[in-house]
């Protein structure tokens, strides 16, 4: 990110520290494993505990600030406690994508469904995966730590609607902090 464009969107990129700033040191805590917990992130971004899905907003933004990954397992961490929990897919979910142009220059910015900000960025790529067999899309984008959020299908569709043609026969890349990311 050069620094003409850190200044140029300066207002949007200390929304995202400040968004960022009130989470707890989870990497820094060395807890021991407590065992598996019957949490569970389906597909869709919702909480399940033992299969009912936890509707209070506010416990699921407490929850998703206590996420450490490491390697492919997920937990729940506190200094005290530490419990494996399942993520299908991605343990963020994507909700809303905004735009700023300046200076010919794009930033995208992203929130996620526990209100936490990010720009699509070096720090924060936006990638596309597909599962074994399938040739379906799964749009995603880094959130912080290694964990990744789904980019539900509305703003996937609105970042594509962004996007500018490139390449030859017919790519297709949107530009957010001087970075191209295929939209394919």
């Amino acid at each position: 990110m050069t620094e003409d464009l850190f200044r140029l969107f300066k207002s949007h990129l200390d929304c995202q520290s400040q968004s960022m700033k009130t989470l707890p040191p989870v990497k820094d805590w060395t807890t021991p494993l407590c065992g598996d917990i019957d949490i569970v992130i389906n597909r869709q971004g919702k909480w399940l505990h033992e299969g009912s899905e936890i509707r209070r907003s506010s416990l699921v933004k407490f929850f998703s600030s206590l996420l450490l990954r490491e390697g492919d397992d997920y937990f729940l961490i506190t200094p005290e406690e530490k419990w494996r929990i399942t993520v299908e897919l991605a343990p963020f979910l994507i909700i809303r994508a905004d735009r700023a142009c300046k200076a010919g220059h794009q930033l995208i910015s992203l929130l996620t469904h526990t209100d936490e900000l990010i720009v699509m960025s070096n720090d924060h790529p936006f990638c596309i995966e597909y599962e074994q067999g399938s040739d379906e899309p799964i749009p995603l984008v880094l959130v912080r730590d290694g964990m990744k959020g789904l980019i539900n299908r509305s703003v996937f569709y609105e970042l594509v609607s962004w996007g500018m043609p490139k390449g030859v026969p017919s790519g297709h890349v949107i530009e957010s902090m001087g970075v191209q990311f295929d939209l394919e």
